[in-house]
């Protein structure tokens, strides 16, 4: 009998270990590769931990000779925007050498259904908006181009090799489980949720809102918020896919609707039932007006649908925030930041 195991390269992170979680719901056993730079132990709650690094060829070719995977997720990866700017040989290393030393290994391994975290900063500067799967990809910043790279040779992979691929475009992960037992956790911080709840709660001194001149309807960027769960949820529909013989296909994921930073503020100030402290900056170079999904493909190709509005998101995110991230874990993640990107942090990817 065929085994259900799926490798979930990157599954102790944020986006990895919620898709764990919907694997499991849904009969498979998620095995997860992490070399726990970013991801953490305590979010491997569905299936086993093989740590190792994704540019480790003899390690991964171990744990997919144990396993036998019928299909690999691939979330490790390095996603801070500003990072990118400021060290891109270390993108380039881990986002473009791991993936192509990832990929080479599946195919030694006789594995075809791959499924890739990538993002919608592989578009770039926005021509259209609602931006669709056919708006050409002009990444600008190393962040974006790694994953426009691994794209490109995935796509190379299918023509010359086999290789059948799900490439996921997100748009703005947010949110968290529900029941509180897995949530977002990055060190430093710099996705704009978490850093808002964080001064709601006290534990920062407020929020910084970057432009306030923007020709949208309050002035402030407007962004596509896409609940984890859901990011999840169309996870597991892309290895159901493969495994029915899907061919490969790229695929935007957002709610479709828009969120001004102002907006977002409000809805958290409403979850949090207390004002916090917001200042205004000027506009930061290379901040999009909007940044908003066509969502149409995926509803097609996996019958997916977003479930989860912004109310949603915010409470689960207060509630994972609030209940959970007390004490060590947010002082010593507080403790490194120097600054964030609340208004356009245009990948969310958030591995």
């Amino acid at each position: 009998m065929q085994n259900n195991n799926i490798l979930v390269v990157g599954g102790a992170g944020y986006i990895g270990s919620h898709t764990c979680l919907q694997l499991a719901e849904k009969g498979y056993r998620p095995i997860v590769y992490d070399n726990l730079s970013n991801g953490h132990e305590e979010f491997v709650k569905w299936g086993v931990l093989e740590k190792g690094d994704i540019r480790d060829r003899q390690r991964l070719d171990e744990v997919l000779a144990h396993h036998q995977p019928r299909a690999i997720l691939h979330f490790a990866a390095m996603i801070e925007v500003g990072e990118s700017v400021k060290d891109p040989a270390a993108f380039y290393d881990n986002n473009v050498i791991g993936t192509l030393t990832l990929l080479s290994a599946a195919l030694a391994a006789g594995i075809d259904a791959f499924v890739f975290s990538s993002t919608c900063a592989t578009y770039g500067l926005p021509d259209s908006v609602p931006m669709d799967e056919s708006h050409k990809q002009a990444p600008i910043n190393p962040y974006g181009r790694t994953k426009w790279i691994c794209e490109q040779a995935l796509k190379d992979y299918g023509l010359y090799k086999g290789m059948r691929s799900v490439i996921l475009r997100y748009f703005n992960a947010a949110g968290a489980d529900f029941e509180g037992r897995i949530g977002e956790w990055h060190e430093p911080e710099t996705h704009a949720i978490p850093l808002a709840i964080e001064a709601a709660l006290g534990r920062r001194e407020g929020f910084k809102v970057f432009g306030t001149d923007y020709d949208t309807r309050d002035g402030t960027c407007v962004r596509d918020y896409i609940h984890v769960l859901d990011l999840a949820d169309a996870h597991v529909r892309a290895v159901d896919y493969l495994l029915d013989g899907g061919k490969s296909v790229e695929l935007n994921l957002g709610t479709g609707t828009g969120t001004t930073v102002k907006e977002l503020l409000s809805a958290i100030e409403k979850v949090a039932k207390r004002p916090f402290n917001v200042g205004y900056a000027g506009r930061r170079e290379g901040d999009s007006t909007t940044l908003v999904a066509n969502n149409d493909k995926a509803r097609e190709v996996l019958g997916w649908e977003p479930q989860y509005n912004l109310a949603a998101i915010t409470e689960s995110a207060w509630n994972w925030h609030s209940r959970r991230n007390q004490g060590g874990m947010l002082r010593d993640s507080l403790a490194h930041i120097s600054d964030f990107r609340p208004s356009s942090d245009v990948d969310g990817s958030g591995d």
